[in-house]
């Protein structure tokens, strides 16, 4: 797969404007401000195609992006409290609307920040993807922040905090170093083929 050829296709603000599925995708989730911009970027080899910010809730749309015959789909962050309540239910309709439409949703790389233990809403969203059969992997984010006495900890730590741990593919990542992106690839690759 040619990365560098990916392109941002659209943004959509409800549900009712995406377009019915018409090839396969591989959705990102994740709470806000956890990286799923800046790894985008990095699998891409670009510095900014998807825009990321400081400022956790930036990605406030279904973001779509071309990769050869798949889409990249970028869903908003969760859990960030400084959004109004209205606002918040309608990231949820488009979050929800998008994981039960009838789409050929490959697989879902779902992010943690790899220095905090999962946020109640991080596992509820693996619970509803274990729950819906959708296949996913995890991703920790953020893995260039540790030491490795402390990465150590955080793995086996996570190993109770997250249900059936062990049975769930993870990759540790960092946009800054570039660690796990190819081991992303490969995966985005092999699930786009079959």
């Amino acid at each position: 797969m040619n990365y560098n050829k990916a392109e941002f296709y659209k943004s959509f603000g409800e549900f009712r404007q995406i377009p019915p599925s018409d090839r396969a995708e591989i959705a990102f989730s994740g709470r806000s401000n956890v990286g799923k911009s800046s790894l985008i970027n990095k699998l891409l080899n670009r510095k900014s195609l998807a825009r990321v910010s400081a400022v956790p809730g930036k990605t406030t749309t279904i973001n779509f992006y071309t990769l050869e015959n798949i889409f990249l789909v970028d869903l908003p962050g969760y859990g960030y409290a400084k959004r109004s309540k209205s606002e918040k239910e309608r990231w949820a309709g488009l979050i929800e609307g998008y994981l039960k439409d009838d789409r050929d949703l490959r697989l879902l790389i779902q992010l943690i920040d790899m220095r905090h233990p999962p946020t109640a809403d991080d596992n509820m969203m693996i619970d509803f993807l274990i729950d819906s059969e959708i296949p996913f992997i995890i991703v920790f984010t953020k893995a260039d922040k540790l030491k490795k006495t402390e990465r150590e900890a955080r793995m086996a730590a996570f190993s109770r905090e997250i249900e059936c741990f062990d049975d769930i593919t993870h990759v540790c990542f960092s946009a800054e170093t570039g660690e796990g992106a190819e081991r992303l690839r490969e995966i985005i690759e092999e699930v786009s083929r079959t």
